[in-house]
């Protein structure tokens, strides 16, 4: 440090530069999160985690960010809004011949680009702070983003566990960058807007949102069909749909995304037709076809037995017929036994729900 005297950004200012790199909004907090330790821990402890073994390493630093990050004394977060206009998620949810992508999945993964916006924000801020230490993250390392987001007025934790604004919405992603520069946090905190609705509570189809702001992971459809690696329990599987890679309910159906913000970066755009391909046509894809569509995507994040898998529920819940049953009984020979389990729950529903339909058309005569 000089000797000069010290003129900080205001945080209008680092608001205004956040804009030129693309963020729908940006806040600063402090880095305290004693209030919000005891209710992640206590979730960790009942179990809601399921797989995600991950969650409890580190936990010190998820909840001391100056332990993940020395020397950090106030958390800069951001918003990066990614839903693609003309999507319609609720028009593909209701045809069980298509294949349902969570919205953020169908462009461009996310992480590299959102660092690199992140890394120039703070690049700009250091103009000014020539002293100044960060490091940026984005769903990259263990850091409790919900709580930092709302400490830093960029909306409240509602009902389904999200950060939701009141004027954005929900689909927007979340990133930060610690810094020991010593700004302005906000002052005031959003305030909780979810009211008596419990709209995302009454559609989750798998119910995993168990009271106000609780979510048990196990049950989830975006944790089933990511996270998740083997066998996903039979009793949720006609729960799921034509849900292949994460689940949107709790944001579709959400008034506070009545009038959502739409992405304008083409990098978070469908490609290949993903936001509205056929479950038949995924299925049939090669493992090379596979890789190759899904290149640069979120959907990488699971592999090709996944992807299988839940594209075979998606088809035991859909009206195919057998044409269906065909080819599920044809990639029996060269599956996986994980993914040869779920091929044949898919292929006795269908034959199930034909019989049934059958039936429903024989008509009744009186002797």
């Amino acid at each position: 440090m000089t000797g000069k005297i010290e003129v900080l950004p205001s945080l209008k200012q680092i608001q205004t530069w956040g804009k030129e790199f693309g963020f729908s909004s940006v806040g600063i907090s402090n880095i305290d999160l004693s209030e919000e330790s005891n209710a992640f821990i206590r979730w960790l402890r009942s179990g809601y985690a399921g797989d995600m073994t991950y969650l409890k390493r580190n936990i010190k630093k998820r909840l001391h960010p100056e332990l993940l990050v020395p020397e950090t004394h106030r958390v800069i977060s951001v918003t990066l809004d990614y839903l693609p206009p003309k999507t319609n998620p609720e028009k593909t949810l209701k045809d069980n011949k298509k294949a349902y992508i969570a919205r953020y999945a169908l462009g461009r993964d996310y992480h590299k680009k959102m660092r690199k916006q992140l890394a120039k924000l703070a690049q700009k801020i250091g103009l000014s702070i020539p002293y100044q230490k960060y490091r940026v993250f984005a769903d990259s390392a263990p850091v409790l983003e919900k709580p930092l987001g709302m400490k830093a007025n960029l909306g409240w934790i509602g009902k389904n566990t999200l950060l939701l604004n009141k004027d954005q919405g929900s689909w927007f992603f979340l990133g930060e960058i610690f810094t020991n520069a010593p700004l302005k946090v906000n002052q005031s905190t959003a305030e909780n807007d979810c009211g008596k609705c419990s709209a995302c509570i009454s559609v989750c189809p798998t119910k995993a949102i168990i009271s106000p702001g609780e979510l048990d992971a196990r049950r989830c459809i975006a944790y089933l069909t990511i996270e998740h690696k083997g066998v996903i329990p039979v009793a949720l599987r006609s729960l799921i749909g034509n849900r292949v890679f994460g689940c949107d309910d709790c944001q579709i159906f959400c008034p506070v995304n009545r009038h959502p913000t739409y992405t304008t970066s083409s990098d978070f755009f469908p490609r290949n037709n993903l936001e509205c391909s056929s479950l038949l046509d995924l299925f049939k894809m090669s493992e090379g076809e596979f890789e190759r569509v899904t290149r640069g995507s979120a959907i990488r994040r699971i592999n090709y037995d996944q992807w299988q898998r839940n594209l075979a529920i998606g088809i035991g819940n859909s009206d195919y017929g057998d044409l269906a049953i065909k080819l599920l009984t044809e990639r029996m020979k060269t599956c996986s036994d994980m993914v040869a389990e779920h091929i044949d729950w898919a292929i006795r529903r269908l034959k199930s729900s034909a019989v049934s339909s059958q039936n429903e058309k024989v008509i009744p005569v009186n002797l």
